[in-house]
């Protein structure tokens, strides 16, 4: 397995090593000057200094065809002075009538609105960055960019914009502090993009050329954003964020007396240097962050849910994008999980052009009446930037419990004196973006020698226009352990290549349809075969962005422990005993650019113990554009086993209304009926974003029983954060 990993390895390397090292789109620049008159954010193009500015127009479509100039003209323009950098953007319309657009909300649905977003590598590396936009109803979009055009909207930050909407265009105005950035000091080159989606004229275009398989956030295809001086310096950089909280809960179920919440916390944001920063948090609290969506689970192991508290959200994919997605050394909602966070801090961002670093430090408080210790949580990680877009990154993980002496004979569980992990990774991703893929390893310690454990994994991707395959195979050794991570499985070998083909037809109705077919094989530490799942897909996309997909699959479990297969009766099946079933199913969903949207699933076959499960899922959604958005989901499970499971039938249900009064106002309330864990949870949360990045939030969460509609616990939280600089 090392030999094979050691010549997929030397493979990638080569292959990087063939690609053209210049930047792609290096023949495109927009020149850009220091603003000649003061700018005043509105959505009119009337100072002199926009009609000073270089116009960046003639975009290349993307999307439904990437082989000519788009059809619907875009303009724009860029200037600065000391304090922001500004972009002002004319978007024509192709097409009468209204624009497309779900609502005022912020971090918006990319393909259900007409929108432009902007895309900057202020490193000029082609692998991080920013992405700022708007909706044509001026809702904003902001992210962190990380891997080479993945995009992170959790991240928020403080700038200002303003959308004003004609018949025959609509205007996207906007002004981005330095401050709110980060770039490397002194260059005069950032690269670039610009992107557009109509849905009216269905077409996705980029300034630079993208090729269709790749998104246009994708950084190797940026062009380049040419200054006339070097970038200003940010100067002084202090931000301080602190927050007021006053709440009150009740645990009904339990009888339990009314709790107060009167709390006061703070971050603060540091900028050692224009592109390094140091993040500090005392006493947070994340009630304001919008809970999970609840799920059926029906799977043998833990679900991952994905991080969504700010403060581990910068420069996170240095720690959370290290591994694969079963197999993460480091989930930051570990670290908070069952303790309250006491302090933290963290350092991140770029040493200089090769070179970026984190480094996070986070303290919990004990938890006397579970017999829980204080535990520190600190995470290292260094990254090397090799050849055009690859990267090597090394990573640190400890857990530490402080002042723990356990009694063999509490009733209150172990907790073990420390975990660590150490790992190394090697990221590959071309110039030209066909080839990319990783390879790692990872080594966990424990105390006296236990939880020590090795894991192993590498895969190799080819995406050209038509053809997309994979190979990707993990090692996880049984007593390997990461406390601080999210690897639900060990002690296995897996194997999972996949390759799809998907052909552009010359037709008015469809855009691409194509095959997919993979199979994943699973074997103990000992060679014995416990899981394979075969499947084979056929895919359609229309050009109305409507997608309908026909699955059929095989799957072999060989069972390594008990398993009920309900995840409810409590009734299991034993160990070691073999279960196989065909199944297939179906997956639609509507064009993004109706008012009335709708999806669905289906899923019909066989399951364990030689039983059957029906599965359909359904989302509706409706929109009073761009001020109210309702939407239902629905998902339904049948199964049908011998005795003593017999038919077990589960309701999802899940209605939703967002109401975004203006693009600072918002309210939000969903109903999630989870009959599995027999819970219907109630959540409203209402948001006043009163100057930019500064907040007043209001949430209300009830939790019943759904018969006889009893009231298992229930609170209300007024939080008010606000953004000084200093």
């Amino acid at each position: 397995m090392l030999r094979f990993t050691a010549s997929l390895l030397f493979l990638s390397l080569v292959c990087n090593s063939l690609v053209q090292a210049q930047k792609i789109n290096d023949a495109y620049r927009l020149h850009m000057k220091r603003a000649t008159s003061p700018i005043l954010i509105d959505g009119v193009m009337d100072e002199q200094a926009w009609e000073e500015a270089e116009v960046a127009s003639d975009f290349f479509m993307i999307t439904p065809m990437d082989t000519s100039f788009a059809q619907v003209q875009t303009d724009v323009r860029m200037t600065y002075d000391d304090q922001n950098l500004y972009l002002i953007v004319v978007n024509h319309h192709l097409l009468e009538g209204p624009y497309m657009v779900e609502s005022l909300r912020r971090d918006f649905s990319f393909g259900k609105n007409d929108n432009f977003l902007l895309f900057m590598d202020p490193f000029d590396d082609q692998t991080n960055g920013f992405t700022f936009g708007a909706n044509a109803a001026g809702a904003q979009w902001d992210g962190i960019m990380f891997n080479g055009g993945s995009v992170d909207l959790s991240w928020d930050n403080k700038w200002t914009s303003k959308v004003s909407n004609y018949e025959d265009k609509w205007i996207f105005e906007a002004a981005i502090p330095f401050k709110s950035i980060r770039y490397k000091k002194g260059i005069k080159e950032w690269g670039i993009n610009f992107s557009r989606l109509d849905l009216k004229a269905t077409e996705k275009s980029g300034w630079a050329p993208v090729p269709r398989q790749f998104p246009s956030a994708s950084l190797a295809y940026t062009g380049v954003l040419v200054w006339d001086e070097a970038p200003p310096e940010a100067g002084a950089n202090v931000s301080v964020i602190p927050y007021l909280l006053g709440g009150v809960s009740k645990d009904f179920e339990s009888e339990g007396e009314t709790q107060y919440r009167r709390e006061f916390g703070m971050d603060a944001k540091i900028a050692l240097t224009s592109s390094l920063n140091l993040d500090l948090t005392v006493n947070p609290d994340f009630s304001q962050v919008e809970v999970d969506r609840q799920v059926t689970n029906l799977d043998r192991f833990e679900l991952f849910f994905p991080e969504r508290r700010q403060f581990f959200l910068e420069n996170g994919d240095l720690f959370a994008n290290f591994g694969y997605s079963t197999i993460r050394p480091f989930f930051s909602r570990r670290i908070g999980l069952n303790a309250p966070i006491q302090f933290g801090a963290r350092l991140s961002g770029k040493i200089n052009k090769d070179w970026r670093i984190g480094a996070m430090n986070m303290q919990t408080g004990a938890v006397d009446s579970e017999g829980l210790p204080s535990q520190n949580f600190t995470v290292l990680a260094l990254q090397r930037q090799v050849g055009a877009r690859s990267n090597i990154t090394g990573i640190l993980i400890n857990k530490q419990s402080l002042n723990y002496n356990p009694d063999p004979e509490s009733e209150h569980p172990v907790y073990s004196q420390f975990n660590r992990n150490v790992g190394l990774e090697y990221n590959l991703a071309s110039s030209n973006n066909l080839w990319t893929g990783k390879a790692m390893v990872l080594k966990s310690f424990g105390p006296d020698g236990t939880q020590e454990g090795f894991v192993h994994a590498a895969n190799l991707r080819y995406a050209s226009g038509n053809l997309t395959w994979n190979w990707q195979h993990e090692y996880v050794s049984e007593n390997y352990t990461a406390e601080v991570g999210f690897v639900p499985r060990n002690g296995f070998y897996k194997i999972s290549p996949t390759v799809g083909y998907r052909w552009f037809p010359k037709s008015e109705k469809i855009l691409s349809h194509g095959p997919d077919v993979g199979t994943t094989f699973f074997f103990n530490t000992t060679g014995e075969q416990t899981d394979n799942t075969t499947y084979a897909a056929y895919n359609v996309k229309w050009r109305s962005q409507s997608t309908f997909m026909l699955w059929a699959g095989y799957d072999f479990v060989k069972l390594q422990r008990p398993f009920d297969p309900t995840n409810f009766s409590g009734e299991t099946l034993p160990a070691g005993t073999t279960h196989t079933w065909r199944a297939w199913g179906t997956e639609y969903a509507s064009k993004p650019q109706s008012l009335f949207t709708y999806s669905f699933s289906t899923r019909m076959g066989g399951y364990y113990a030689d039983g059957d499960r029906y599965n359909i899922s359904t989302e509706l959604g409706y929109r009073f554009q761009p001020y109210v958005s309702i939407a239902m989901s629905t998902n339904y499970n049948r199964i049908v086993l011998p005795e003593p499971w017999n038919t077990t039938n589960f309701w999802l249900v899940g209605p939703r209304v967002d109401v975004t009064m203006t693009n600072t106002l918002f309210f939000t309330a969903f109903v999630q009926y989870n009959e599995q864990i027999k819970n219907i949870n109630l959540n409203t949360r209402f948001q006043w974003r009163f100057q930019p990045a500064s907040d007043l939030f209001i949430v209300y969460t009830d939790n019943y029983l759904p018969a006889p509609f009893y009231t298992k616990n229930r609170s209300i939280v007024l939080k008010f954060t606000y953004w000084w600089n200093v």
